[in-house]
């Protein structure tokens, strides 16, 4: 046993060796290297093995040299996955971040004046011309949004809400619990399927500090249901001098034609909130938006002043790449130019057109020797906790070889890791979620566990 375990290679030594198949850094090549002898001494004490697979060592360098955080391919169907980041920024959006993040900008200073500026004058005009409000201001998410315009607008005070809008968000993260955050004291009011204006006008009291709207945007409640349109619930605000906050969820910024057009069930915009009478609106920058992750806050000038001057402005205020990136997306929409917003591309995509593309995938695989391939109708979703109901009707590449899960497992190792589904004993890559850029990357990936995986049987 000493003898052998003797014959184990030197640290120094075997660093020096898996140095001239790697080009990892010298700090992951030794952590690996180390590893491998603490392996493999403990396989001889166990009296088995002992090998060092040079390469081995050299692939696991490499492994813990290369960020967790990176590129991965939505083969899914679900648009705005959220475990895949939510919205992928379009070209101009990202020429935009690296633009800012490579130099110094004008983050906070007025260029025509040499004074100090405020971050949130960069947006303002255009979410104000997108939406018809007085005035807006972003944060870190919608989340944030809509813990700052209760604490604005309500903190101490009671807001009246609706027992059907009290949602659950993301990572258990309920409505309650944000009135808690922004002291709010909340005052349900109706039932959960059936609210009328009677409701919100009974609970009004000298307290009330707020009338909350909230769209139920990852759920929906079908049948014998009744709830107070914005219309009515502004109309009672103002008659009461009360304000009225709307959150509509997602951030869909296109009018209810175009959504019917590509064969959605209809999401309330912000601009129809604002127009309906609502004092704040808050939605999201990474959803239907099609943006980066941020929270949105429009609406008349006074209530969004009070949000933007609230102390927890500073900590959940957007940073400069986010800016940059919303700015260009929202740019896109003002220009008419939807085909530079991935998550609009995706959402307009016809089942023809998708099914097209599959087949020339296909095509592209060539000859395979293990894996079966086939072009098979699917449906795609939106995801990211919007539209709960829409089916967008898809076309995918199967795949079948000795084991699905293996297949699977395969495609998220390759070098940009491929992301389906498994089902009936295939795997599913929805190609309503493949974009352009991907399908060579794809198409790589395939050829390669083609070659790796077992032969059917």
């Amino acid at each position: 046993m000493t003898d052998r375990l003797a014959q184990l290679p030197a640290v120094h030594a075997l660093i020096a060796e898996v140095s001239k198949l790697s080009t990892a850094p010298r700090w992951a090549i030794a952590l690996a290297s180390r590893r491998a002898i603490d392996a493999a001494r403990s396989e001889l004490r166990a009296g088995s093995g002992g090998a060092i697979d040079r390469d081995a060592v050299a692939r696991v360098a490499a492994g813990l040299a290369a960020p967790s955080l990176r590129r991965v391919i939505n083969a899914t169907g679900v648009i705005l996955h959220t475990n895949l980041g939510r919205a992928p920024l379009g070209a101009k959006a990202v020429t935009e971040v690296i633009e800012v993040a490579r130099s110094y900008s004008n983050l906070e200073l007025d260029l025509a004046t040499g004074e100090r500026g405020s971050r949130h004058d960069h947006l303002r005009t255009l979410l104000c011309d997108l939406t018809g409000a007085e005035d807006a201001c972003v944060v870190n998410n919608n989340a944030a949004a809509v813990v700052l315009g209760l604490a604005a607008l309500a903190s101490d005070r009671e807001v009246i809400v609706s027992r059907g809008e009290l949602v659950e968000i993301g990572g258990s993260f309920r409505l309650p619990e944000i009135f808690a955050l922004s002291r709010g004291v909340m005052v349900e009011v109706g039932t959960t399927n059936k609210t009328h204006l009677r409701d919100y006008e009974g609970a009004l009291r000298p307290a009330t500090g707020l009338l909350l709207k909230v769209h139920r945007s990852n759920f929906a409640v079908v049948g014998f249901t009744t709830e107070v349109s914005i219309e009515q619930l502004a109309t009672l605000g103002r008659a009461k001098n009360v304000p009225v906050m709307v959150d509509v969820g997602s951030g869909m910024l296109v009018d209810a034609n175009q959504q019917r057009a590509w064969g959605l069930p209809v999401e309330p915009t912000p601009a129809e909130a604002i127009a309906a009478g609502a004092d704040l609106v808050a939605f999201s920058g990474d959803k239907l938006l099609g943006g980066p992750q941020a929270g949105i806050l429009v609406g008349r000038k006074a209530a969004v002043e009070q949000a933007r001057k609230h102390p927890l402005m500073r900590a959940l205020r957007p940073d400069k790449l986010a800016l940059a990136a919303l700015t260009a997306t929202l740019a896109a929409y003002r220009n008419d130019s939807l085909e530079d917003v991935p998550v609009a591309h995706m959402l307009a995509l016809s089942a023809a057109a998708i099914r097209s593309t599959a087949e020339r995938l296909v095509a592209a695989f060539g000859e395979l020797t293990t894996l079966v391939t086939a072009v098979e109708p699917c449906i795609s979703t939106v995801g990211g906790g919007a539209m709960p109901t829409a089916e967008l009707p898809s076309f995918a590449i199967t795949l079948r070889g000795s084991k699905a899960g293996a297949i699977d497992a395969a495609l998220r190792a390759a070098a940009i890791p491929v992301v389906g589904r498994v089902a009936d004993n295939r795997v599913w890559l929805d190609c309503r979620t493949i974009s352009l850029d991907d399908q060579a990357a794809v198409i790589a990936a395939i050829r390669s566990i083609d070659r790796a995986i077992p032969p059917r049987g």
